[in-house]
């Protein structure tokens, strides 16, 4: 039995201690983000990526220890598990190793060397296997063969009774663990991806058109080219193949496998080896090759997937301000809903400043009158159709008051998916879909985190082939990446809603039910000990989520920072020493900057928590997210057609891929800034430069209006 923790923390560079404490407290029922902020002494402040990478390494080894115990057994029944090769199983740490150990032992379908086998061709094969020696001396196979003629069997001549043995050398040798090794080794760093777009499709007819002849290594081909490449197969355009050197493969199955300088036994084993690789390692191989580029192709996006969805969780917040949210449209008029402060919804109306100029000047009298009457400081205009025709009637509209609200253009997407849904349903159920999606569209621009954990993570429109990557671990990955995000800002006990406490740490769909329940039922809590008295949620469940539930203007002011009650006597010991009440210990940053803080160290909390309560008592209550900015498209551009090569405009990044980065620039189709229009110097992963949310300056280098492509460039634009 190997020895988990050990590898773990050899493979990730940490000390066992660090991989065993992590692992006890998962155990005992801790969340990541609760484990990665409060209980740093015991992990050695490991970060949430790490603890990730060793619970992720975990369960693959786990299952790994499981299906060795399923192998051995298999073997063992069979009579077959000597000591050497129970070693090698145990000591693997791969799963296509292990399975390539016990690939000759594996039960197998009926094939061509078991049907030889059951023609009695075993012992001839023995035979040429003994012939292929230095030692051995000539025979004549054919006459060897002709004693194994049987027409009742079906070996009708000697090439018969040759084939069969050959079929039974054949799977042996493909059967064999190091070869198969060595030859897949071979064929990820040398073989080369080629693709051809079908003869039905004439040039410039598909999205596929630089894939027509198209070819990359495997060892260096981009994750979004195989997810590209595999969906153009699928979807019957395009046709993949591997291509490599079949010389150097038989050379080196010669090399392995021929030792007789006998000239008939050699040419015997030559053509078999051919046979053998062709029809029964290649097939094989080719497709654990495609499937471990796919796997990493996989990876590699939904880890792009999950940075673009941090980014845009942790858009700074607007704040919670008296908000007009619009949801712009033509025919059908512009939906505009009121929020408050908190985000509650207040009034609704339709307007219809795009359908002659009565309704354009009826729609500014109710615009005027709803800013007046709600004092609006925000306005928040969906991105959608007529998006740009009404942010410039509010732009009118605004130049005729003295106190004029931020506006701000809003990316919807995922919106109309939100209005539709259960949870949308739940909320507003008296309210039409296109008012919900107005509300939505206001709500993200005071708070994205708060909204946006209400929509799928895959209809926000951040990934890249998202439907085209593992989806079980897709979901599981975005929904860590969700979690992490809520936790990593805290949520506020008494505004926030039932999707977004589901994320909090240690709080399940019915404890979140549960609080909004009380909240409704008793009004809203005073201090984080309350939390107790709500249904299901015991001592576990406080300690998991206490430290990121916030309650300001609470009766303990510690109740509204990221302090846990685990550690309030420590902060009152601090605020004792300093001479000041525990209201009063945010007031003396200085002086908290020179306590020795040793003093302060107990048998569960030491200087890691410390530092921490220190900057939290530094800014208390701080929101982590950056300052809101926003983009201001130019006036005049509203269409693509509008667009003119060379045009300097400012826009805002709505996702970014491994090939580069798409850019709204105010004209219902983003733009693409290509990696290598992103920065005046090389680099391999727009990531290092760019994010989503991000307001950048773009110049526009060419624009397809029939194909509806901008292409844009960031150089010496910014």
């Amino acid at each position: 039995m190997v020895n988990i923790p050990q590898i773990i923390a050899t493979e990730l560079s940490l000390r066992p201690q660090q991989v065993n404490n992590a692992l006890e407290l998962l155990a005992e029922g801790a969340t990541i983000p609760f484990i990665a902020r409060y209980r740093k002494e015991k992990t050695g402040s490991l970060d949430e990526t790490q603890l990730r990478s060793i619970f992720d390494r975990y369960t693959y080894l786990t299952d790994l220890e499981s299906r060795k115990q399923v192998i051995l057994e298999a073997i063992d029944y069979q009579n077959k598990l000597t000591e050497d090769l129970k070693n090698k199983i145990e000591a693997c740490l791969q799963k296509n190793e292990l399975e390539d150990l016990y690939l000759p032992y594996k039960p197998k379908r009926r094939t061509r060397a078991t049907i030889a086998k059951e023609q009695g061709l075993e012992a001839l094969a023995e035979l040429i296997k003994s012939l292929n020696s230095l030692k051995a001396k000539p025979v004549s196979l054919r006459q060897e063969a002709a004693q194994y003629i049987n027409e009742e069997k079906n070996i009708k001549s000697e090439e018969d009774a040759l084939n069969g043995a050959s079929d039974i050398l054949a799977e042996e040798v493909a059967d064999k663990a190091e070869i198969r090794a060595y030859l897949r080794e071979y064929l990820m760093k040398e073989g080369v991806f080629i693709s051809r777009l079908k003869e039905e499709y004439p040039e410039g007819s598909t999205k596929y058109e630089m894939y027509r002849n198209f070819q990359a290594s495997v060892k260096k081909i981009a994750p979004h080219n195989i997810l590209a490449l595999f969906r153009g197969e699928s979807e019957g355009i395009l046709t993949v193949d591997l291509d490599f050197d079949p010389n150097f493969v038989q050379s080196y199955l010669e090399s392995q496998e021929i030792q007789t300088k006998i000239p008939e036994i050699k040419d015997f084993y030559q053509k078999m080896l051919k046979d053998g690789f062709n029809r029964l390692i290649k097939p094989s191989l080719i497709r654990e090759v495609r499937s471990d580029r796919k796997t990493w192709a996989d990876l590699e996006s939904i880890k792009t997937f999950e940075e673009n969805l941090r980014n845009l969780l942790l858009s700074p917040p607007a704040g919670m301000k008296p908000t007009m949210a619009i949801d712009p449209g033509f025919r059908t008029g512009c939906k505009v809903s009121i929020l408050s402060e908190t985000g509650k919804f207040l009034d609704y109306q339709a307007i219809f400043p795009h359908s002659g100029n009565n309704q354009r000047l009826e729609a500014e009298k109710t615009v005027k009158k709803l800013i007046e009457t709600y004092q609006i400081e925000l306005i928040a205009i969906g991105n959608g159709t007529a998006s740009r025709e009404t942010d410039q009637f509010i732009t009118e509209v605004l130049k005729t008051l003295a106190q004029k609200p931020i506006k701000v253009i809003v990316n919807e997407s995922g919106a109309s998916i939100y209005s539709a849904s259960d949870i949308a349903r739940e909320e507003f159920p008296d309210l039409d879909v296109t008012v919900r999606g107005a509300i939505s569209i206001g709500r993200r621009l005071q708070d994205p985190l708060a909204e946006l954990v209400k929509i799928d993570p895959k209809s926000i429109g951040v990934g890249q082939y998202q439907h085209d990557v593992d989806q079980k671990l897709l979901k599981k990955k975005l929904e860590e990446t969700v979690e992490s995000c809520v936790n990593y800002v805290g949520v506020d006990l008494n505004t926030a809603s039932k999707q977004l406490l589901i994320f909090v740490s240690g709080i399940t769909p019915s404890i979140a039910n549960n609080i909004v329940e009380y909240r409704n039922q008793n009004g809203a809590f005073k201090n984080r000990k309350d939390l107790l008295k709500v249904s299901k949620l015991g001592a576990k469940s406080f300690e998991q989520s206490a430290g990121f539930l916030r309650i300001r203007g609470g009766e303990n002011p510690l109740d509204n920072t990221a302090v846990h009650p685990e550690s309030y006597g420590v902060v009152k010991a601090i605020a004792s020493s300093l001479g000041v009440s525990l209201k009063d210990i945010t007031q003396v940053s200085s002086r908290l900057q020179t306590l020795d803080l040793k003093q302060f160290v107990t048998d569960t909390i030491g200087i890691p928590t410390l530092k921490d309560l220190i900057q939290e008592l530094e800014k208390p209550g701080r929101d982590p997210r950056e300052q809101f900015q926003y983009a201001t498209f130019q006036e005049g551009i509203t269409e693509i057609s509008d667009l003119k090569e060379g045009m300097l405009l400012e826009g805002i990044i709505t996702n970014v891929v491994n090939f580069g980065a798409f850019v709204d620039v105010g004209v219902h189709q983003d733009g693409l800034v290509h990696i290598s229009q992103i920065a005046d110097h090389f680099i391999s992963d727009p990531k290092q430069v760019v994010k989503v949310g991000q307001v950048v300056k773009v110049r526009v280098m060419e624009v397809n209006e029939k194909l509806r492509r901008i292409s844009l460039s960031m150089k010496e634009a910014n």
